[in-house]
């Protein structure tokens, strides 16, 4: 019997229940993984409250880093005993230990601790398919502006970092002065609070006109509509969250207004969808991590008791950076 999160209906963060949960032997293509940490990442809050609806009862949580326990058959990339971490499905991180599918699960470099682990592998792997695969038509050069939302969480700071490696310019948002600080401390080349200022009206005079490239957006609805003010022709909307709810539909014609721009709504798990491409993102972003270049902020650690708490705090904007459960 190993300790896990459940939730038995769709909810609030009192949905989120302790319980006791029997764990078997890995079958063929699976493996069973003892977590050392967990992540915690807004899709945890979407399969909560129902916006992506889970079978019940379900798990929580798509990351955590610990030691492979058991392989099962077919697993050839694994071994018992090694060092591994995961941005994966089905969800089901928050817990003690679990079986899983192998395919999205890697070997955790020594250079790289369970904490960083757990905190980068779904945060990071974002960063790596937006700015190395969801790129504008156009392409993308050093110099280059793309503006990206929500720059000092734990994808933003990430992209902050990445970015500033690859000689791009990056403009973010977020909702204070002292996020903007943490987004400018950690690579973006600007900072704009949106609570206290017109980021398109920024954007445009940053770029001189302009406007950017690509923009970069996992807040959804509060920032939609402005963010398409912000691109060049034939830029590019790169959707991939909803944190302040789902974007309205919208008629196609409003993206030749803006100049024949672009929109894709993207996902981490079709960028993942086997075993070569996820080893070869997560390849990359361990060598950024392990020279120095990106650096994982863990600014939040709670109990996996109080994962309820570490949820309202999520919701509340509370946080900055990565957030891990401890099992400690």
């Amino acid at each position: 019997m190993t300790l896990a999160v459940q939730i038995r209906q769709h909810g609030g963060p009192e949905e989120l229940q302790l319980v006791d949960v029997q764990v078997g032997e890995p079958g063929p293509g699976e493996i069973r993984i003892r977590h050392k940490a967990i992540g915690l990442n807004f899709i945890d809050v979407y399969h909560r409250t129902g916006l992506y609806p889970l079978k019940m009862p379900a798990g929580i949580g798509m990351e955590a880093s610990g030691v492979i326990e058991a392989v099962g058959e077919g697993v050839t990339h694994l071994q018992v005993g090694d060092r591994a971490a995961y941005a994966g499905q089905p969800p089901g991180s928050y817990c003690e230990a679990r079986v899983m599918p192998a395919m999205n699960v890697c070997k955790l470099p020594d250079a790289i601790s369970f904490e960083t682990g757990a905190a980068m592998m779904l945060k990071g792997l974002t960063a790596q398919y937006l700015l190395k695969k969801a790129r504008p038509v156009e392409g993308l050069e050093k110099g280059d502006h793309v503006l990206f939302h929500a720059a000092a969480g734990g994808v933003g700071l990430i992209a902050c970092q990445w970015a500033k490696a690859l000689g791009l310019q990056l403009i973010g948002t977020a909702g204070s002065d002292a996020k903007c600080q943490l987004a400018l401390a950690n690579g973006a080349a600007h900072a704009i609070n949106y609570n206290t200022e017109d980021f398109a009206a920024r954007v445009k005079e940053i770029t001189g006109g302009k406007g950017v490239k690509v923009v970069y957006d996992s807040v959804g609805k509060d920032t939609w509509d402005k963010s398409l003010e912000c691109l060049r022709p034939f830029g590019l909307m790169a959707s991939f969250g909803n944190a302040s709810g789902p974007v309205p539909p919208f008629a196609p014609a409003v993206l030749g207004k803006y100049g024949s721009i672009y929109v894709t709504r993207q996902t981490l798990f079709t960028h993942i969808s086997n075993r070569a491409a996820t080893q070869a993102m997560a390849d990359d972003l361990f060598a950024v991590v392990a020279s120095g270049e990106v650096k994982i902020h863990i600014e939040q650690r709670y109990p996996l008791k109080d994962v309820q708490q570490a949820h309202r705090d999520l919701e509340a904007r509370k946080t900055t950076g990565s957030t891990i459960l401890t099992l400690d």
